[in-house]
């Protein structure tokens, strides 16, 4: 099993910056994929980034080169960094894991196993 717990979300004017962090623990070691989707209410959830062991990126046409999505191995830290947001940015963000040994990684939310609780981010125009 895998825990997920996110954190940084909050209220932002359109054009400024926050990041997301996601802690993950329990069966981590097994895991190749971690990402970040969001959901307006009423609406499907939509994959943001996500990001392999080996290191390959994937973004959301949406987001991409705004939002940047790393890792740190050693603190079992997943982060979503999104500059200059906009108010259609607006979500309850998830960060996600894949399955133990699933080897594939993408935006889809089929890759993921495992869901965090969410943390909301407002922009404001």
């Amino acid at each position: 099993q895998v825990q997920l717990v996110e954190s940084g979300g909050g209220s932002v004017q359109s054009g400024g910056s926050l990041r997301l962090s996601c802690v993950a623990s329990g069966d981590t070691f097994r895991i190749n994929c971690l990402g970040w989707f969001r959901q307006v209410s009423g609406k499907e959830r939509e994959g943001v980034a996500a990001l392999e062991t080996g290191g390959n990126a994937y973004y959301a046409d949406s987001v991409k080169g705004r939002f940047t999505i790393t890792r740190d191995n050693a603190q079992n830290t997943l982060y979503l960094q999104m500059d200059s947001l906009k108010p259609e940015d607006t979500a309850m963000y998830y960060c996600a894991a894949s399955r133990p040994w699933y080897e594939y990684c993408s935006t889809s939310s089929r890759d993921f196993g495992f869901w965090g609780q969410g943390t909301q981010v407002t922009v404001s125009s």
